[in-house]
């Protein structure tokens, strides 16, 4: 059997409220070191060796996945200011296109910007921003072609399709949203925002197009390092919006659309506990808002004095049901909900009181979000809804008359039939007397002999709620007998707030706990065996799985951290990471001695033991900038020196990519191929 590279021990200590601990791997940390990069590309070898008796099944998975999907494929159109935009796809081409049509659906294509060629001669491409001028004259975009979510900004002239002369650098932007950028209503000044060093978004500027960036002018500076800043235009286009949040505090700030020279001014002065969101409606904000209601309530305020003194209620808060988001239209207010663990949508007036109807969904659990819904003045609520057995449907919602108008759902070219898939709603109890939601799907017909092979998901951090949505590529492990669960743990906020907060600082090990009360009871119930279970999550996720495997070794055969957030007391130490000081109502701060002592009680990589543990497989991107890579490393090399037993303990690094992992769809496949057949190796075949 080949041996794995093993990581030199180089003791650094560390003290902290007195107490010194020894990181032997933390010279792993330094990204110049060439000794590092060998490393790392050592073990990417020793895992491509170790699975090589897997390559047959990898390409197998790989052909079915791409098999799935539509590769020549459109959205449907969705109309705006005289254009219908829609993005469309290629066969054999890795990233999306983005088009309009002037007019009518008949109108000859207008090509605004081809991902592909922007990732011509790159491993990774990202846009962030993509905003049209209000008169459809201009493109401002954004670009990250490392993974490392910094972009840079572009105004492309849609007249002829030329390119401004000027490129901003260092823009906030995201690979997860289309964000960063936004218009005055003059089509020529545009807003944005620059990272600083530790990567916090943090200062606001207005650009003219043509013009020197060096001469923007900054409306804004964030000093509050606890704070992010970012921004959104209001569906009404009256008003640019910025929103500046940390865990526990936000702050509303308004610029008129109309006046691009304006400063900003505030909505209602930040108080540390005080949660509030905000958009515009006629001559009211309508806010969102905690204050003494910890599911939140909806409140409204007038433009001209929108201080807190002036706030009026229009639905009050509710103990059972948690008010997420909203969308405000002309004639409707629309309630992003989440009740009994499920996402819920209300429709009303704008009054909150009258003409209200929820959206009703033919799953027992599923993911639903709106899509952009530029039309203010609409009676039609664009929605994109899935299941783990429905594919993702593009769906027009009636508000005026509650129809349900199916527009498109997505293709499945080798075949798909929903009718031979089952999707549950389930509970587990937990210790504490608490009912954690769990959602999964297996194939018609499961023996529950507790024979089957399954994988569990879970995240449970930020308030973050995982909704059972589509996954095409589940069906390669799904049709080989696997069960895919999601548990739906504290510290998301499936439940309301009181979940979330159960889920975070001095309370943090319930999120634990509730994944290993939803393996006992997917094992009780027959549903599967701890040597037939695998776990997988990301990020904080990562977390999740990787400190349930350090607390219950035995109940599972199978661990697939991605991208996971292993040294939390370290790590946590460090303001110089990016995000560290924003995160210090969700973790805690280390400088006080409560918050180290709990977090080093729980943080994965301080608390492995001499015992056997499950195969482990770790993937990380070098250039992730919210979880380092040295993070799964360091974990690696000590698990490895410190572990009983034979089990494999891999790391797959992608010099390319970052925390959201390959960009390109068809390098993606490949991904979840290497997770899905380590899984299967391990669960079906030793």
């Amino acid at each position: 059997m080949t041996s794995h590279p093993v990581a030199p021990k180089r003791p650094h200590l560390i003290t902290q409220h007195g107490l010194t601990r020894t990181d032997e791997y933390f010279w792993l940390r330094d990204r110049e070191n060439p000794e590092v990069v060998q490393y790392l590309q050592a073990e990417n070898r020793y895992l491509d060796e170790m699975l090589k008796h897997t390559q047959p099944l990898q390409e197998t998975l790989f052909e079915e996945m791409k098999s799935r999907l539509q590769e020549a494929d459109s959205t449907v159109p969705e109309k705006n200011k005289g254009y219908y935009y829609y993005i469309r796809t290629e066969e054999n081409k890795q990233y999306p296109i983005y088009c309009r049509k002037a007019g009518s659906l008949d109108a000859q294509e207008e090509i605004l910007l081809d991902q592909n060629k922007l990732a011509e001669g790159s491993d990774f491409c990202s846009v962030g921003a993509f905003s049209v001028s209000p008169d459809g004259s201009k493109l401002a975009f954004s670009v990250d072609l490392e993974g490392a979510e910094v972009y840079t900004l572009y105004i492309k002239d849609l007249t002829d399709h030329s390119l401004y002369p000027e490129q901003i650098p260092h823009i906030f932007g995201s690979v997860y949203y289309r964000m960063g950028v936004e218009w005055a209503n003059d089509s020529q000044t545009l807003y944005y925002i620059l990272l600083d060093e530790t990567h916090r978004a943090r200062k606001l500027f207005r650009h003219r197009c043509g013009a020197d960036p060096a001469e923007d002018a900054l409306i804004f500076d964030e000093t509050d390092d606890t704070f992010s800043l970012s921004m959104f235009k209001s569906r009404s286009e009256r008003f640019i919006i910025t929103y500046h949040h940390n865990t526990l505090a936000q702050e509303i700030r308004f610029i008129s659309t109309d006046d691009p020279q304006a400063g900003l001014n505030v909505l209602r002065p930040r108080e540390q506990g005080l949660e509030y969101y905000a958009t515009h409606h006629d001559n009211f904000f309508y806010i969102i808002t905690n204050e003494n209601a910890p599911n939140c309530k909806l409140m409204r305020a007038p433009v001209s004095a929108p201080g807190g003194e002036n706030w009026q209620e229009v639905i009050p808060h509710r103990s059972d049901t948690l008010i997420e988001h909203m969308d405000v239209f002309e004639k409707y207010i629309v309630l992003h909900e989440r009740k009994n663990g499920l996402k819920m949508l209300r429709i009303s007036s704008p009054d909150g009181r009258s003409k209200v109807r929820y959206v009703t969904f033919p799953d027992p659990t599923y993911e639903v979000y709106i899509e952009q819904n530029w039309d203010f003045q609409s009676d039609l609520l664009r929605l994109r809804y899935s299941s783990l057995i429905t594919p993702n449907s593009t769906v027009d919602f009636h508000m005026d008359t509650g129809e349900w108008e199916l527009l498109k759902e997505d293709r499945i070219p080798s075949g798909y039939d929903k009718t031979q898939y089952v999707t549950e709603y389930i509970h587990a109890d937990t210790a504490d007397g608490k009912r954690v939601p769990i959602s999964l799907v297996y194939r018609k017909g499961l023996n529950r002999d507790g024979m089957n092979p399954a994988l569990l998901y879970g995240y449970g951090a930020y308030g973050a709620s995982s909704d059972a949505s589509f996954n095409t590529s589940l069906l390669s492990i799904i049709d080989r007998g696997f069960i895919f669960a999601i548990g739906h743990v504290r510290g998301g906020s499936e439940l309301g707030r009181a979940w979330y907060d159960e889920g975070r600082l001095l309370h943090k090990k319930n999120s634990f706990t509730d994944f290993n009360a939803c393996a006992e009871h997917l094992i009780r119930e027959g549903y599967t065996s701890s040597k037939k279970l695998g776990i997988i999550g990301g990020s904080a996720g990562g977390l999740l799985v990787g400190a349930c495997m350090i607390m219950r070794p035995e109940l599972y055969r199978v661990v697939i951290c991605k991208v996971p957030f292993l040294d939390v007391v370290t790590s946590m130490s460090d303001p110089s990471i990016p995000l560290t000081t924003l995160e210090y109502d969700q973790w805690g701060n280390p400088e006080d001695r409560q918050a180290f002592d709990y977090m080093m009680s729980y943080s994965p990589y301080d608390n492995i033991q001499p015992v056997e543990y499950p195969h482990l497989l770790l993937t990380t991107g070098f250039n992730d900038p919210r979880v380092a890579y040295w993070e799964p490393a360091k974990f690696m090399a000590r698990l490895r020196d410190m572990k009983k037993g034979d089990e494999l303990v891999l790391m797959q690094t992608n010099f390319s990519a970052g925390h959201a992992g390959a960009s390109g769809r068809y390098d993606f496949l490949k991904e979840n191929v290497l997770d899905f057949a380590f899984l299967v190796d391990k669960l079906t075949m030793e």
